[in-house]
């Protein structure tokens, strides 16, 4: 059985496939690091002719980006590629503070916690917090397309008009959402300093996908079933205040996640801050989460420069 994401998904005719072949080889050997395959594997499980294979082969061990072993004529990666992944560290690297913050929140409350930023039309995962023993279903690295729970979570920080361009231009998830319902959800998030997302079904099934999947494995096909599942939603995602004010402290709600923003030194939104949920609290504890992250939140903003344009 072929490995599901070795090559497997059609190319849009405005890339370049001669790139699609060099970045195909050199994803199948970082993911199979260890191996180290020969010639006719990486062709065969590339989807590429071995002449064409063996010329990108070799172009990349003169680069230094592949080593190969001249007994066994199997190939590696090479140290081109730890050059490569330092300087991406050095720009992507959060604070330590930001680890700091995290292993506290993850501490008080036995959860998962994550920081993630937007990069383009996907997140980039930067640093998760876990309670000891046990194995986060994320982890430092991984990127998920922007469509996917956390854009709401991104969307809500924007000024007003930014969230109207991006949501028209951007997000056909959102296109069943009423504007108006969209900015009260943004002004009230911004006000109360965090956003509660209210966990339903369909939410913890794409969670469930998300926990084994990162976004180079996801076909067009699986994203845009997954945005059928989260297209109509809308408003249903967020647990507003007055919900659970007319609730009463000891009303239950299930609830997937509770998030809040850090800011850079211009206002714009620079991390997300995430605490894991997945369960039924109280509004009492959903308060004591929320305030807790949002007192993280506004402190990273200040040890890192940043400030709050909601403020």
């Amino acid at each position: 059985m072929a490995d599901r994401s070795d090559n497997a998904v059609k190319r849009d005719t405005s890339t370049s496939p001669p790139t699609a072949r060099v970045l195909d080889v050199l994803d199948f050997l970082v993911r199979h690091r260890g191996a180290e395959p020969g010639l006719s594997e990486i062709a065969r499980r590339c989807a590429i002719s071995k002449p064409t294979c063996l010329g990108i082969l070799t172009e990349l061990t003169a680069r230094g980006y592949l080593r190969c072993e001249p007994g066994t004529k199997t190939y590696r990666l090479g140290p081109a590629v730890v050059t490569v992944g330092r300087a991406a560290l050095r720009d992507f690297a959060p604070d330590p503070v930001v680890s700091e913050r995290l292993q506290s929140l993850s501490r008080r409350f036995d959860t998962m916690c994550v920081a993630s930023s937007r990069v383009g039309d996907e997140f980039i995962v930067l640093e998760v917090a876990a309670p000891a023993g046990t194995r986060p279903p994320v982890g430092v690295g991984q990127i998920f397309p922007v469509a996917l729970p956390t854009a709401l979570m991104y969307l809500l920080w924007q000024p007003d008009d930014v969230l109207e361009q991006q949501v028209r231009a951007e997000h056909s998830w959102l296109a069943s959402v009423e504007l108006d319902d969209l900015r009260r959800m943004a002004v009230e998030c911004r006000t109360v300093g965090y956003l509660v997302e209210r966990l339903s079904p369909t939410l913890e099934r794409v969670y469930r996908i998300l926990g084994d999947t990162t976004a180079p494995e996801l076909s067009p096909d699986l994203r845009a079933l997954i945005t059928e599942l989260l297209a109509g939603m809308g408003r249903r995602r967020v647990l507003l205040y007055d919900e659970l004010r007319d609730g009463g402290a000891d009303s239950r709600h299930r609830v997937g996640v509770i998030a809040a923003p850090t800011f850079d030194e211009r206002g714009e939104q620079a991390l997300l801050l995430v605490v894991n949920v997945q369960a039924d609290l109280t509004a009492a504890e959903i308060g004591e989460r929320g305030s807790a992250l949002k007192a993280a939140a506004d402190a990273l903003t200040a040890e890192l420069g940043g400030r709050n344009p909601h403020r």
